[in-house]
């Protein structure tokens, strides 16, 4: 049976948005409880490009066969995605870049300052993992937050040869940020670009570190428990946090990460215990995908987040 089959079989037309979801021409026009926002790049280092920039595009792809279904049980929840029908969440469609890499952090930054101003929640799909940094300062003067990271990378350096605003600095640039007040890391391991004095300076800076062995050998519930109850939580969210085995499409593959129900039961129980205040998704790589799997599992995730969030 072919992919094409199953679409047919669930009722699936052809759709542009994320499962189907109403489009939105603008954030100012944002009436929604969330507002889903393709990102393809920000920040890219010279070396790699924009290589994650059609990740918002596959991972659409990828939601929608599901989207005649919305109405039905999502057993992940216990009940349909969307409490309130389709209004609860819109799809802004993808943003523009450039090689103009200020730019590009200036139309994140804008948007994501215009959706919250609405009262939606952003969730941004990507795209590579330079994008959360814009997203982060555009939330700057509404309230303290604490981030959650899941993620195989820590990302606490200064600069690769001079670029401050790339991938590998995401966390580095939130601990700088008055507005962020505790970081949560999660799923760490491997071989990754952080330097001992890295490390270091993330713990001098009093982050927690959860690693996916810390995870594998002691569950999630320690992590829950470093959460603030009753907080904003910001959760940024690298794909290659998962294991390769569910999420095949990075650039960078290492075994051991999350599994699906550790990271279900993770995003579920930071929604129990705090409120969802914005959401990304990164550094999915079709390219490296196999047989549309990684897609899935990333679809998978924002669906969940997107549910978690509309139940706030």
């Amino acid at each position: 049976m072919t992919k094409s089959s199953i679409a047919t079989m669930f009722g699936a037309g052809k759709v542009t948005t994320f499962h189907g979801l109403p489009a939105c021409a603008s954030p100012a026009d944002v009436s929604a409880k969330a507002a889903i926002l393709g990102v393809p790049c920000a920040t890219p280092y010279a070396s790699v490009g924009p290589y994650c920039a059609g990740g918002p595009a596959a991972i659409r792809a990828a939601a929608a066969p599901y989207a005649a279904n919305l109405e039905h049980v999502d057993f992940d929840l216990g009940e349909p995605l969307l409490p309130g029908g389709t209004a609860d969440a819109c799809d802004l469609g993808d943003l523009g870049f450039s090689e103009d890499h200020a730019a590009n952090r200036e139309a994140i930054r804008s948007a994501v300052s215009t959706i919250l101003d609405r009262g939606a929640v952003p969730v941004l799909i990507g795209g590579d993992d330079s994008i959360p940094i814009p997203m982060l300062q555009a939330i700057e003067g509404r309230g303290k937050y604490t981030i959650v990271q899941i993620d195989a990378h820590i990302d606490w350096r200064d600069d690769v040869g001079g670029e401050r605003w790339g991938l590998s600095s995401t966390m580095r640039r939130a601990s700088e940020m008055d507005h962020i007040e505790a970081i949560i890391q999660v799923g760490a391991r491997n071989i990754g670009s952080a330097r001992p004095q890295d490390f270091a300076y993330a713990k001098a800076y009093g982050a927690k570190f959860f690693t996916a062995r810390d995870v594998a050998r002691g569950g999630i519930q320690p992590v829950l428990d470093a959460v603030p109850q009753g907080g904003n939580v910001i959760i940024c969210f690298d794909c290659d946090g998962l294991d390769p085995s569910i999420m095949p499409g990075v650039i960078g593959r290492a075994p051991g990460g999350l599994g699906y129900w550790q990271t279900v039961e993770l995003l579920a129980g930071i929604a129990a215990k705090s409120r969802i205040a914005a959401f990304d998704l990164v550094e999915f790589m079709p390219e490296q995908d196999v047989d549309g799997l990684g897609a899935l599992t990333a679809a998978r995730m924002v669906t969940t987040v997107l549910g978690l969030i509309c139940r706030q």
